[in-house]
């Protein structure tokens, strides 16, 4: 055996693995979803389906390549097109997600019927074949093949096609995520999705001329990945926006707001500018941030701190380093990481993601949310809860 093809066994090894890896975390996914998370709503059904869906079209393509199929004619032939539904789900999930379900259209009826139609076909081409004596080959289930997935392709970059326009043209429709989630995640999948969709085009295009099945080894190679990616960054996504819909109505309720006693622990410095004045003026910047929300903005500057109550820059600077001892920036951060510590130490928010109220009492990311507790507490946000 040449080095050449020792090499090729070996990457093809390598590929079937992962391929047959992936599977069983897509599986693995589902079940612990549905069976340990209990999550049953539209978000989360039309995500596990596309996993599903992605599973079951790599375990149909590594038992072929693996030769592991029934020797009934009907079944060696027997083809299933689980591809098909993975984008018709996707768009679902994406449209569910983004919560515009109800303002665009809905593309897994027809793919359903499709699906069954393809199925029903090849099931008479096959049978065409099966009883027909003069039959020496299976080039009509072949050439059958190469047309069905070509026109599948075709009808999934069209689903792509539209499930990309919602998340990168439909700005209008999109106000209501956006005040929770940036999207950057989705958007990265979708340049990862056009990687893929250039592999397919190409494997298509290279087993039509040469009829090497070798060709499709990228892309199943890129859809392993992509399971191990929209499963998990899909729910964990999904589930941060749900907690963070929920902590912000409770903030807007006033149900878990910082305490009194946060707005009375520091300690001013002494020099010549304290004075009763002075106090009375940091008490009104301090009252007026907690009482209005402001630190709960991650966009808050001290520009419209200033605006709002009619001081100079300078001046409030002044106020808050003489009578809290921070900076600006650290003020707002320790009147976040208050409010975080009131979530994180309430019962009734023991369910929710550390991140999701990280985010929601004004931190732009995780890393600066525990950055900021670890500053101010000396632990962090998941040692402080798990204390309480």
């Amino acid at each position: 055996m040449s080095l050449e093809k020792e090499g090729f066994d070996f990457v093809k090894t390598v590929i079937n693995f992962l391929l047959i890896a992936g599977v069983i975390q897509g599986f693995g996914f589902n079940l612990v979803t549905i069976f340990v998370k209990k999550k049953f709503d539209k978000v989360i059904i039309f995500l596990n389906l596309t996993v599903l869906f992605i599973s079951l079209n790599n375990l149909q393509a590594w038992l072929i390549d693996k030769e592991i199929i029934c020797s009934l004619y009907v079944i060696k032939h027997l083809e299933v097109p689980w591809y098909l539904l993975i984008f018709p789900m996707f768009y679902a999930f994406t449209a569910n997600f983004l919560r515009v379900e109800k303002r665009v259209n809905d593309f897994i009826k027809p793919s359903m019927v499709i699906f069954i139609l393809e199925i029903v076909l090849r099931l008479v081409v096959i049978s065409i074949m099966y009883h027909d004596p003069t039959n020496t080959d299976d080039s009509l289930i072949k050439t059958y093949t190469k047309y069905e997935e070509i026109l599948n392709a075709v009808y999934a970059i069209f689903l792509f096609a539209n499930t990309s326009i919602l998340v990168f043209r439909k700005h209008e429709m999109l106000d209501y995520i956006l005040a929770y989630d940036d999207l950057k995640w989705i958007k990265l999948f979708f340049k990862w999705g056009v990687v893929l969709i250039l592999f397919w085009i190409v494997a298509i295009i290279i087993k039509g001329e040469f009829e090497d099945k070798t060709a499709y080894y990228p892309l199943r190679l890129g859809t392993s990945i992509l399971l191990y990616w929209i499963g998990y960054q899909g729910f964990y996504k999904y589930t941060v926006v749900q907690d963070r819909i929920f902590l912000r109505s409770t903030i807007a309720n006033n149900e878990v707001l910082i305490s009194s006693n946060t707005e009375n622990q520091f300690v001013a410095q002494k020099d010549e500018f304290i004075n009763e004045r002075h106090q009375k003026e940091f008490d009104a910047v301090k009252s007026h941030i907690i009482k209005s929300k402001l630190y709960l903005n991650p966009l808050l500057s001290m520009e419209t701190v200033t605006e709002e109550l009619g001081i100079s820059k300078s001046h409030l600077s002044k106020l808050i380093n003489s009578y809290s001892q921070f900076n600006f920036s650290d003020f707002i951060n320790f009147l976040r990481v208050e409010q975080a510590k009131k979530f994180l130490s309430n019962d009734e928010f023991s369910e929710y993601t550390i991140v999701a109220i990280g985010l929601e009492c004004g931190f732009n990311s995780k890393s600066t949310f525990y950055s900021a507790f670890k500053k101010f507490t000396g632990e962090t946000p998941t040692t402080f809860r798990e204390k309480e």
